[in-house]
C-alpha cells in the first residue's frame, strides 16, 4: 500500500500529460493543460502534498524521499521556467544513479550496508544475503536510470511519459519479487528454528 501511495504523483503526472489541450476549472481558476509543462506542475504539487501527508502521518520523512522531492522541485522548476523538458526527463536518472552511489558508498563507510542498517532489526540475514540484496538494489538503480535516458532520447516524449508510469510499477514489483526470492530461504529457516524452540 505504501508503494502505491508513493506512486501517486507519477500517476497524476501521467494523467495530466494525457489531458494535454483540455481546459480545467478549479475554484474559478481556468487552465488549459499544455503537455509536459502542466504535467510537471501537477507532479510538483502532488509531491508537495505527499510530503505534507507523510509528515503528518509518520511524523518524519525519509532522507531518500526528501532527496527525491528536492529533485522534483528543482528539475520541475527548471523545466517550467526554461520551457525545457530535459530537466524533468533527467530527474529519474539523477535520483536512481544517486541512490546507487549512496548504496555502493555505504559499503566503504560501514561494515553494514544501508539496507542492513534499515532492515537489520526486522530481518536476521547472513552477510552473504545482505551483500546480494545490496548488489540487487544497486543494479536496479543503475539499470532504471540508464533505461530512463535511453527511452527519453530515443523515443517520443509521449512514449517516455508512458514508460515513466509503467516502468515505475514494473520495476518496483520486480525489485520486491527479487528481494523476496533472496530473503525467503533465510526467513523459512528462521520460522523452522522458532517452531523448534516452541
Amino acid at each position: 500500500m505504501r508503494q502505491l501511495f508513493e506512486l501517486i504523483p507519477i500517476i497524476l503526472f501521467f494523467i495530466a500529460y494525457k489531458m494535454s489541450g483540455e481546459t480545467i476549472s478549479i475554484m474559478g481558476y481556468t487552465h488549459t493543460l499544455d503537455g509536459i509543462f502542466s504535467a510537471t506542475a501537477v507532479l510538483m504539487i502532488a509531491s508537495t502534498i505527499q510530503m505534507a501527508l507523510t509528515l503528518a502521518i509518520d511524523g518524519k520523512i525519509k532522507t531518500s524521499h526528501l532527496w527525491l522531492y528536492a529533485l522534483v522541485i528543482v528539475a520541475g522548476s527548471a523545466t517550467i521556467y526554461l520551457r525545457d523538458p530535459a530537466f524533468i526527463k533527467w530527474k529519474p536518472t539523477v535520483f536512481n544513479w544517486g541512490m546507487a552511489v549512496v548504496l555502493y558508498g555505504s559499503l566503504f563507510m560501514s561494515k553494514k550496508s544501508i539496507l542492513e542498517r534499515m532492515l537489520g532489526s526486522q530481518l536476521n540475514l547472513p552477510q552473504m544475503a545482505w551483500k546480494k540484496l545490496n548488489q540487487l538494489w544497486i543494479g536496479n538503480f543503475l539499470i532504471v536510470g540508464a533505461l530512463n535516458l535511453y527511452v527519453a532520447y530515443n523515443f517520443s516524449e509521449n512514449a517516455w511519459v508512458d514508460y515513466k508510469l509503467y516502468s515505475a510499477f514494473g520495476f518496483t514489483v520486480l525489485l520486491i519479487v527479487l528481494t523476496m526470492v533472496i530473503m525467503m530461504p533465510y526467513i523459512k529457516n528462521q520460522d523452522k528454528n522458532n517452531q523448534t524452540k516452541l
